[in-house]
C-alpha cells in the first residue's frame, strides 16, 4: 500500500521511500523527498508562477530518463496547471506553487526546469541566463574564469549577476531583468557570448558545434529563448550522485582551483543555507532587476 501523508491539508501519496535512487551513495527516494521538504522555503519562490518541465528518472539516473512538459497523467486536481502557448499549439503545464505540489512532484523523481518568464507574461523574459558548459579536459574551474568575465561585462551594462552550479559539470550565470521580449534577451546574450569568445579565444566558444568545445567553455546563450528551460536553483540532478544545482558566492567562484570545490550534494545544502541563506534571493526582487541596453 502506498503511504499517504498530509501536506498543508492535501493528501499526497509518497511511494517506494526505501528505493535507492543514487547507487553510488545509497541515497534513497525518502532522502530525496526529505531534501525537497527541507529546501522548500528557498526553492519554491524560484518555481512559483513558472511552468515546470520535469526531467524524470523514477528508477534513478541509470534507469530510464525522460522529459515531461505536459501535465502528467494522474496529477491531482488540486495541483495548479495553466495553458502555455507554444508554436505547435498550446499545452497545459504544471505550476509548483506550494509545498504540497512540490512534494507531489518530487515523488515523481524529477529535476525541475523552468523558463525565464512567468505564466502571466509568457515570452517576456524577467531573467537572463548563461549556461557555461565545459568541454573536457576543461572543467568548472575554467567555467569560473568565464563567469567572472560575464559578471564584469554585465556590470558594465548596469546588470548585477549571480551564479550557481549547474549540478552537472558547469555553472549558470543569472541576472534579473526588467521584462523584455525573449527575442531581445537572446540577442543580448548571444552578443555577450560572442564578445566573450573574442576576448577569451583560448577559453570560450559561443557556437553549439560540439567538435569546437574540446578544452573550452561553451557559453550557451540559447536558453533565453521562450521555448527553452534551465535547471531551477536547488533542483537535484540526474547524475551518478545526488548533486544539487546550488547557488554559490562570487568569492567561491573567483578562488576555485579544483572542480570538487564547487560540487555540492543534497546533504550539504542544509548547512549552506544556514550560512548563506538564498544567495539568489535578489533575483526575486523586481526592484533590483537590470535593464538591457
Amino acid at each position: 500500500m502506498t503511504p499517504i501523508t498530509e501536506v498543508e491539508g492535501r493528501r499526497v501519496a509518497l511511494s517506494n521511500l526505501d528505493k535507492v535512487l543514487y547507487p553510488a551513495t545509497g541515497f534513497t527516494k525518502g532522502e530525496v523527498l526529505h531534501y525537497y521538504a527541507t529546501t522548500a522555503e528557498v526553492l519554491l519562490p524560484h518555481l512559483r508562477d513558472r511552468p515546470v518541465s520535469f526531467l524524470r528518472y523514477p528508477d534513478g539516473p541509470e534507469g530510464q530518463v525522460f522529459f515531461t512538459k505536459n501535465v502528467p497523467p494522474g496529477t491531482p486536481d488540486w495541483v495548479t496547471t495553466a495553458e502555455v502557448p507554444r508554436s505547435e499549439g498550446p499545452a497545459r503545464m504544471v505550476l509548483v506553487q506550494d509545498l504540497a505540489s512540490l512534494m507531489w512532484a518530487a515523488n515523481l523523481v524529477t529535476e525541475f526546469h523552468t523558463p525565464q518568464w512567468v505564466i502571466g507574461a509568457p515570452g517576456l523574459a524577467d531573467r537572463l541566463v548563461f549556461d557555461l558548459d565545459p568541454g573536457a579536459p576543461a572543467t568548472v574551474v575554467e567555467c569560473c574564469e568565464v563567469a567572472v568575465w560575464l559578471r564584469e561585462r554585465l556590470a558594465a551594462d548596469g546588470i548585477e549577476a549571480y551564479v550557481k552550479t549547474s549540478g552537472a559539470k558547469g555553472l549558470h550565470v543569472l541576472a534579473g531583468l526588467t521584462p523584455v521580449s525573449s527575442e531581445r534577451a537572446v540577442e543580448y546574450a548571444k552578443a555577450l557570448a560572442v564578445a566573450a569568445e573574442a576576448d577569451l579565444p583560448h577559453l570560450v566558444v559561443h557556437r553549439m558545434t560540439r567538435s569546437l568545445r574540446a578544452g573550452k567553455v561553451f557559453v550557451d546563450w540559447s536558453q533565453n529563448a521562450a521555448r527553452k528551460t534551465t535547471a531551477a536553483p536547488y533542483t537535484l540532478r540526474a547524475r551518478a550522485a545526488e548533486c544539487v544545482s546550488a547557488p554559490v558566492t562570487w568569492a567561491e567562484v573567483s578562488t576555485c582551483r579544483d572542480p570538487d570545490q564547487l560540487t555540492f550534494m543534497a546533504r550539504e545544502l542544509e548547512v549552506r543555507l544556514l550560512e548563506y541563506g538564498d544567495l539568489l534571493e535578489p533575483l526575486l526582487d523586481a526592484g533590483r532587476a537590470g535593464t538591457l541596453p
